[in-house]
């Protein structure tokens, strides 16, 4: 077994030159053939066809078949458009979300979807809160998990939400678990309808959340900002003002992200 250069185990020889492989494109150097990349990594040609054609085959690399030159490929692009995406979202996010836990005195969360599964990117906690949440910056959960989730695959197109709930089946988490497909399917078009949700212990005991779309410069859905707390802390009036403020907080976010469509109503 190898070892990292700082002293780590486990590392992998193959990765660390598949990497370099990629490494080796820049700005002057967009396409590189076989010689090329084994002149610079000092590698063998078998071995950089090798490592090549795998890149290839997972998108990171393309090949133009005439000249047999290698590229970086599109799986990059898509990779980085999700690096780009999540932090601008969270720079622009992070005033807004600290302000918002500070007007609620609530904690605070901020998700997204990727790679089939809701993946929280941001959180405020609620210094005087009674409880503490587990769901951590970088934690990840099924697609459709709490008021985050609900309202990421409440816009997503139809065909998107059947195959996201075959993958991932509904399961009862708690006794207010909605488990039937078509049940869960009518609740998202509710929250479509809304551009609001209300989770009332459906996914923690005891616990309510509230969340609601982020949208980005082309409007489509790209976030979910919401709020957890203790079900019994609120009244309906003060439900109605957290409802009201994360509406009003993901629209801001929104626009900041570039967002000008009609705005929604903020509910009364």
């Amino acid at each position: 077994m190898g070892t990292t250069r700082s002293g780590a185990s486990f590392y992998n020889r193959s990765l660390e030159r598949a990497l370099q492989i990629l490494s080796a494109f820049n700005t002057e150097r967009q396409s590189l053939g076989l010689g090329q990349l084994s002149d610079i990594l000092k590698l063998s040609r078998p071995t950089i066809f090798r490592l090549c054609s795998t890149l290839q085959e997972y998108g990171f690399l393309i090949q133009d078949q005439e000249s047999k030159r290698y590229s970086l490929g599109v799986k990059l692009l898509e990779l980085g458009s999700i690096v780009l995406n999540s932090f601008s979202l969270r720079a622009v996010a992070s005033p807004h979300l600290s302000r918002l836990q500070m007007n609620l005195g609530k904690t605070i969360f901020l998700g997204i979807h990727e790679h089939d599964e809701l993946l929280y990117i941001d959180k405020r906690e609620a210094p005087e809160s009674r409880i503490t949440f587990t769901a951590h910056i970088g934690a990840r959960r099924r697609p459709y998990w709490g008021m985050l989730g609900s309202v990421l695959m409440a816009y997503l197109p139809d065909q998107e939400i059947e195959r996201l709930l075959e993958k991932n089946p509904l399961i009862p988490i708690t006794k207010k678990s909605i488990t039937r497909k078509d049940k869960f399917i009518e609740r998202l078009h509710q929250v479509r309808e809304e551009g609001f949700v209300v989770d009332v212990e459906g996914t923690l005991e005891g616990i309510t959340g509230v969340g609601a779309p982020i949208r980005g410069f082309s409007g489509k859905v790209i976030a979910a900002v919401g709020a957890a707390f203790i079900s019994t802390s609120v009244d309906s009036r003060e439900l109605k003002k957290i409802i009201r403020e994360i509406v009003a907080t993901a629209l801001a976010i929104s626009k900041e992200l570039g967002y000008s469509e009609m705005e929604q109503p903020v509910p009364l």
